[in-house]
């Protein structure tokens, strides 16, 4: 918001985007988009030949990085789709909370507890396992358009 006296703007974001433009065309197998508003994992890519006056068309099938829920798209190949801006990183695992909250630690030692346990059950079981065996744990969080979620777990090295 604007302050009123001086009309400065006070705002505490980095500005960036969530997505970005990516012409359909450019798209492959394993890269990133947005179907329906959901940041996907494309799985499948095919494209169809032009017809006599249209333009080829790519048929695109993505799984969502979040839910796992599987997503289909049918767009002319020349049009843009947006691609979400996706990030991983590594944390430490500290504690987990009696309400399914993690307590995380990143390499420049920053904490970090609004991240929830996976929703997938083998993962889930897998984190509960390790930690109450007392083995410290590395977690890869991916985030992307404002979700962050806990994607795979493995034995810290050190």
């Amino acid at each position: 918001m604007a302050d009123e006296e001086t009309g400065e703007y006070h705002t505490a974001e980095s500005g960036s985007s969530t997505t970005y433009p990516i012409q359909c065309g450019l798209l492959k197998k394993n890269h990133y988009c947005c179907i329906k508003g959901r940041p996907v994992k494309i799985v499948d890519y095919s494209t169809s030949k032009t017809g006599k006056h249209g333009h080829a068309k790519a048929h695109i099938v993505g799984i969502d990085i979040f839910t796992g829920k599987k997503l289909e798209e049918l767009c002319p190949t020349t049009h843009n789709m947006d691609a979400p801006n996706v990030s991983r990183q590594e944390y430490t695992l500290m504690d987990i909370a009696h309400d399914g909250y993690l307590s995380l630690l990143d390499a420049d030692g920053n904490e970090k507890s609004d991240i929830k346990l996976p929703d997938d059950e083998q993962l889930q079981n897998t984190i509960k396992k390790h930690f109450d065996d007392g083995k410290e744990l590395t977690l890869s969080i991916i985030a992307a358009m404002g979700e962050e979620a806990v994607v795979a777990c493995k034995e810290s090295s050190s």
